[in-house]
């Protein structure tokens, strides 16, 4: 969906149309789907297609299709991520960032469908996020280690793919929150991520 988006396939009118393909093409794959998701949340919508098409190297800034995907995880899953616009800006206010579940900040549940899941809040598919939370285990780390613990070489590969993902599912948390920046900026487990950690190591055994 973000791709059709973004190449602008509808022309006037383009993330109206963008969302309304999207209802038939879901309902052909057999989803029950209505456009009140849409219609409620339409501008955290067309600015979640923003997000996961925006990229600048000289900020620092990479695509961001998270937020596309609590998205559909809401109207597919019933999940209840909090939809607001805020929560979508590039530099977030303090306010927000000195919130300790920032990245995991969800609502009550206003969208059941038949393919509701009973979710393993610990859970996760994503073996990347796996592989990021033994490498930091109950240490604090930095980027730089991180990177050489897990086997990877290119730093935006890497935040793409292990770091950003495992932070905006409430895994990994940063040690200075209010200042990403820092010049001893490094990454800890979160309460979350540490459960899940000790679940992975029960394993093992």
């Amino acid at each position: 969906m973000s791709g059709i988006w973004q190449i602008h396939a509808f022309r006037e009118g383009n993330t109206r149309t963008t969302a309304v393909f999207t209802i038939l093409y879901l309902r052909d794959l057999g989803f029950n789907v209505e456009n009140d998701i849409f219609a409620e949340h339409s501008w955290y919508f067309r600015n979640a297609l923003v997000r996961a098409n925006y990229r600048n190297a000289l900020k620092n800034i990479d695509y961001s299709p998270i937020f596309l995907e609590r998205f559909f995880r809401n109207l597919l899953l019933g999940d209840g991520w909090d939809l607001r616009n805020r929560y979508l800006h590039i530099n977030a206010t303090e306010e927000l960032k000195s919130q300790p579940n920032f990245s995991t900040l969800q609502a009550p549940n206003k969208y059941p469908t038949s393919t509701q899941q009973v979710q393993d809040k610990l859970h996760t598919e994503n073996s990347n996020i796996i592989k990021l939370l033994q490498a930091i285990g109950e240490d604090e780390k930095s980027v730089k280690t991180m990177m050489s613990v897990v086997g990877m070489k290119d730093r935006v590969s890497f935040l793409y793919n292990y770091l950003t993902p495992a932070i905006n599912e409430g895994y990994v948390r940063m040690l200075y929150p209010n200042s990403p920046r820092h010049p001893r900026q490094k990454y800890l487990l979160t309460a979350k991520g540490a459960a899940l950690f000790q679940e992975l190591q029960k394993r093992k055994v």
